[in-house]
């Protein structure tokens, strides 16, 4: 069995990822479950400019998309409220349709680079709240900006114990070797695999332990077979994940890491 915690739908960002990518890549490639977010709620694109007005969509909005296809497909699909602190708030309507869905939603997301805004600023920290406030673990995208660093999702994770918190990427393009030092410091701190090199998961279990580490990946940001190959036709680091990895590992840690983490923490049923 494998949860893949991190995956995205949407059409933004040079990026066009259809919910039908998603479901032939989870039937090809044995994804059990996936925790869905939409792109569309970016508020600046890769350059940290500006997305244009006329492309930008409202968090509830995106919420809708994602809790669409939950409902369609509960036993694959879960969804993920992508907040945009930038230039929304964690107002009631958007607690208000957390309510109304809230066995279909398992996270909220974040995305610091892609909202040009500090993951420990105060307009984070409403949405933190809110999360706190109905028991859902929140992830964020690290790396790429200061606004996305790891230290800034610690020390969130810090001010709430009683919140669990993933670093996604664990600092992407870095060596993840900050990430794992932080992850290892809090209980309520986690990691996940999305384009992490399966040799910083092996440290992070030898740090931390194979409890503090989930399966993730972006898919389908590579095409509807990016747990094969990248975009140049590359084997995907994916591969190595669902093959190699199982051999340099326990059998405990392998099926903690690719399920049974994300069902606990996500309360995701298996």
């Amino acid at each position: 069995m494998i949860i893949d915690t991190h995956v995205h739908i949407g059409n933004m960002l040079g990026f066009c990822l259809p919910r039908e990518d998603i479901l032939y890549s989870m039937e090809k490639y044995g994804i059990s479950h996936s925790i869905v977010s939409s792109l569309n709620a970016a508020e600046f694109d890769h350059h940290i400019q500006p997305v244009p007005p006329e492309y930008l969509h409202s968090q509830i909005e995106c919420l809708q998309d994602v809790v669409h296809f939950a409902k369609e497909f509960p036993d694959k699909i879960s969804a993920a409220v992508w907040v945009r602190p930038f230039h929304e708030k964690a107002d009631l309507a958007l607690s208000k349709a957390i309510e109304e869905n809230k066995n279909y939603i398992k996270a909220v997301k974040f995305h610091p680079f892609h909202s040009n805004i500090p993951f420990d600023s105060k307009q984070s920290e409403a949405f933190i709240e809110l999360a706190e406030h109905y028991h859902l673990p929140v992830v964020t995208h690290t790396g790429g900006s200061d606004c996305a660093s790891c230290i800034r999702v610690y020390n969130m994770a810090e001010k709430y114990p009683k919140t669990n918190f993933v670093m996604v990427h664990m600092g992407l393009g870095t060596d993840n070797l900050e990430a794992i030092e932080l992850i290892s410091k809090l209980p309520n701190l986690y990691g996940d695999t999305t384009w992490v090199p399966v040799k910083s998961t092996l440290q992070l279990i030898h740090t931390a332990g194979a409890e503090k580490i989930f399966f993730g990946s972006d898919n389908s940001i590579d095409g509807k077979d990016t747990y094969f190959c990248n975009r140049t036709g590359e084997r995907s680091l994916y591969q190595q994940y669902f093959n190699e990895f199982k051999n340099m590992v326990s059998k405990e840690d392998y099926e903690m890491i690719m399920y049974k983490n994300a069902a606990r923490i996500f309360d995701i049923p298996v």
